[in-house]
């Protein structure tokens, strides 16, 4: 089977089930695992993915997404060039699970997925805490502030590194906040995983200039985190990643 992987997530998702032999190319924003995607031919970047390339390439399975506005209309365009399509589009925890699953079944090697959702759960126990459980506020963009809702993996991470997401009852994938808002929810632990930018220009300042601030818990005891979006914001197996930095600084928070 030849397969092109739309989305960084469906990428990863391939080589984890160790199918990373099926791939003919990737999007422009896959960048893992390297030693996979560095020599496979690229479409252009997630929204702006070229479909004439990816026809080209002759692939019997395209694995694409709706987990980022825009990509309707990407699967929109594969789909009008008569490119057979699997569609993600996870809510939840177990929903990148099941698709996880889903994916391995296609591909041929459903006891792999069976084996790498066991694998991922067994890596991400529930934490109990011992006092109250700290609120943590996750950044997916900082101005206005983004964070995940309740049809949010990320919710669900929070929840088994024993935090609570504020949020974590608003009816929606994600809420944009006005500062205000973000800062009445007093959160104890912020977590910059903003959206499209590389760690290494999250900047902390940012987060602490904002006005008011200084009285937020996460602001008064330098509990300012960055975690790369590529740990918290793909569906997929790096999530245990994300799980274990959160499990890591949400131990050591004490709640009064």
């Amino acid at each position: 089977m030849r397969v092109f992987s739309h989305t960084p997530s469906n990428t990863e998702i391939v080589c984890a089930l160790g199918c990373a032999h099926l791939l003919v190319g990737v999007d422009a924003d896959s960048d893992y695992p390297h030693e996979v995607v560095d020599a496979l031919p690229k479409a252009g970047r997630d929204l702006d993915l070229d479909a004439a390339i990816v026809d080209a390439l002759k692939p019997d399975l395209v694995l694409s997404s709706n987990t980022v506005p825009g990509h309707e209309k990407v699967v929109a365009r594969l789909e009008a060039a008569g490119l057979k399509t699997l569609v993600s589009d996870p809510t939840s925890l177990e929903e990148v699970f099941d698709d996880i699953e889903r994916i391995a079944q296609v591909l041929g090697v459903p006891e792999r997925g069976l084996a790498l959702v066991q694998q991922m759960r067994a890596a991400m126990p529930a934490v109990t805490p011992t006092a109250g459980r700290p609120r943590v506020l996750i950044e997916w963009w900082p101005k206005p502030v983004i964070a995940p809702a309740r049809h949010s993996w990320a919710t669900a991470l929070i929840e088994l590194a024993g935090g609570t997401n504020p949020w974590g009852e608003v009816d929606a994938r994600s809420v944009p906040l006005a500062h205000d808002a973000a800062r009445a929810a007093m959160p104890d632990l912020i977590v910059m995983s903003w959206c499209g930018v590389k760690q290494e220009k999250y900047r902390a300042e940012v987060v602490r200039s904002r006005a008011g601030w200084e009285g937020v818990p996460a602001v008064a005891n330098d509990r300012i985190l960055a975690v790369s979006e590529t740990f918290l914001g793909r569906p997929g197996p790096r999530l245990v990643e994300g799980y274990r930095v959160l499990r890591e600084a949400v131990a050591g928070i004490t709640v009064a």
